[in-house]
């Protein structure tokens, strides 16, 4: 799939998922949002551009760390998430957030002016994410630096889906996906340069950072049922693969999960579900 094509999927897909994106009483994003700004770290005055904003899950918690003297500005491809965005910090009063739509693989942005750049699970999106690191590393200001989340690539797993799902899967559900979409696919396209931890401190060292540290930390999700799980699972990446399965396979997919995921659910209460997410972060090396 040529990139143009991959980013109007992507773009749709998110425009499409934007009302409901992370409102299905899902704990996930927010709680990883979280995490991502704390090891971030932005201090009160400070510059922090948010890639891959969404409705603002890491936006608006660095907002509050730089405080009114302090800016933050978010950029998304999909126009709709970037509307919601927007509307959120009306509805909190921050005046230190400025939220646009922009191409995270280019964005056109003044050289070094920021302090800190976050990405929370948007960076693995971009299809050449080394060369669009190599950028960000030029848009921040001396001493600045970089920190995003990632899936844990492995090779046995589904994309972006925590490892138990590699068995509630069974790929001879997928086996009518578009070939581009097939799990295979994903795999060689997005952890190329994430598996293997040694390639990733590769790329950052050669897009222009310095002192990477990675650290592998499980966020617990946590879910109302299987059904609650499903239904939100159809708001976010995941969309990409529900939207491209026949509906017979979706279908036998939905009740396949639902029933898995309620199995694992302790005296009827909710699902929890620990996600291995990884935590990269660096300086820029000036």
């Amino acid at each position: 799939m040529d990139p143009t094509t991959y980013k109007a999927t992507v773009t749709a897909a998110f425009n499409d998922a934007a009302a409901s994106y992370d409102q299905y009483g899902v704990e996930f994003f927010t709680p990883m949002g979280r995490r991502l700004v704390e090891i971030a770290d932005p201090r009160p005055g400070q510059r922090v551009l948010d890639i891959g904003c969404g409705r603002g899950a890491a936006l608006f918690p660095a907002a509050n760390l730089v405080g009114p003297t302090g800016r933050v500005l978010g950029i998304d491809i999909a126009p709709a998430m970037v509307e919601e965005a927007r509307r959120e910090a009306s509805r909190q009063g921050a005046t230190n957030v400025d939220v646009r739509v922009l191409d995270g693989e280019a964005p056109d942005l003044p050289t070094a002016s920021f302090d800190v750049i976050t990405g929370s699970y948007s960076v693995i999106f971009l299809p050449d994410a080394p060369a669009a690191l190599a950028r960000y590393a030029k848009l921040l200001d001396n001493d600045g630096k970089i920190v995003f989340t990632s899936p844990i690539f492995r090779s046995d797993t589904f994309p972006f889906l925590p490892p138990v799902f590699t068995d509630i899967i069974p790929r001879t559900l997928l086996r009518n996906l578009p070939p581009e979409w097939q799990p295979e696919q994903l795999i060689r396209r997005f952890n190329s340069w994430l598996e293997n931890v040694e390639d990733l401190r590769s790329t950052m060292t050669g897009a222009g950072f310095a002192d990477v540290v990675i650290v592998d930390e499980p966020v617990e999700l946590v879910a109302e049922s299987g059904t609650t799980w499903v239904d939100w699972s159809h708001t976010h990446g995941m969309r990409l693969l529900w939207q491209h399965l026949p509906p017979t396979e979706s279908r036998q997919l939905r009740e396949r999960l639902i029933t898995a995921l309620d199995a694992m659910r302790e005296d009827g209460g909710p699902l929890r579900l620990e996600v291995p997410v990884r935590y990269v972060s660096a300086r820029v090396s000036r």
